[in-house]
């Protein structure tokens, strides 16, 4: 079974979250994506469903969390390689996202962590199984 992942985010500033995310190389899904929302492509599996906060309230009857306060989750994201790694955080960095971690090189994992404008905690890693010690 094929299954997608959207993960639904909410945000104060549709437009500064939006282009933040095209700053990282994701691509704009015009068919989901209008006033109050946009569905932003990571891969032909994964969307980053970039939510005005008013309308991410229409879907639950919790309050939103305001992540730069609490850790609502860690959103973790695998690269290819470490150098996709660094060009993604590097990328986040630059558009205005916060480093929240040290780099961590275990040898056959590599991770480093970045907030976005929102805070959301992402963790994008490499990880190289062959690699892995045995237990």
């Amino acid at each position: 079974m094929k299954t997608n992942m959207y993960l639904n985010l909410p945000v104060k500033d549709l437009a500064k979250s939006t282009a933040f995310f095209e700053r990282l190389g994701f691509t704009i899904n015009p068919q989901f994506s209008g006033e109050t929302a946009t569905s932003m492509v990571v891969n032909e599996h994964i969307y980053i469903m970039l939510l005005q906060e008013e309308f991410f309230k229409t879907f639950t009857k919790k309050t939103i969390s305001d992540a730069h306060k609490s850790t609502e989750m860690l959103i973790g994201l695998s690269a290819e390689t470490k150098d996709e790694v660094n060009k993604l955080v590097d990328a986040a960095l630059n558009a205005g996202g916060i480093s929240y971690n040290e780099a961590m090189d275990h040898g056959w994992m590599y991770q480093r962590s970045f907030a976005d404008l929102d805070g959301h905690q992402w963790e994008i890693f490499y990880m190289d199984l062959n690699a892995m010690p045995k237990q």
